[in-house]
C-alpha cells in the first residue's frame, strides 16, 4: 500500500495492484515470479520500470511526508 501511495495508485486495492503486476510479468501464469520473469518483465515494461524505480527512490517518500 505504501508503494501504491508513493506512485499514485491509490484507486486500487493492494490485491488489485498485485494482480496487475503479476498479469504484466508472470509470463507462464503459474502465480509465482521467478527472478528471470521479474527482471524481464520490468525491463520490457516502461511504466513498471518507472514504478519500481520510484519505489526505491526515497525522495518521493519525503515529498509525500512533506505534503501530507
Amino acid at each position: 500500500q505504501a508503494i501504491q501511495s508513493i506512485n499514485g495508485h491509490n484507486n486500487m486495492s493492494a490485491e488489485e495492484f498485485t494482480d496487475m503486476i503479476f498479469q504484466k510479468i508472470d509470463v507462464n501464469n503459474d502465480g509465482e515470479l521467478t527472478l528471470e520473469e521479474f527482471i524481464n518483465g520490468v525491463e520490457s515494461d516502461e511504466a513498471l520500470m518507472e514504478l519500481i524505480t520510484k519505489s526505491f527512490d526515497l525522495s518521493n517518500v519525503l515529498k509525500v511526508i512533506q505534503t501530507g
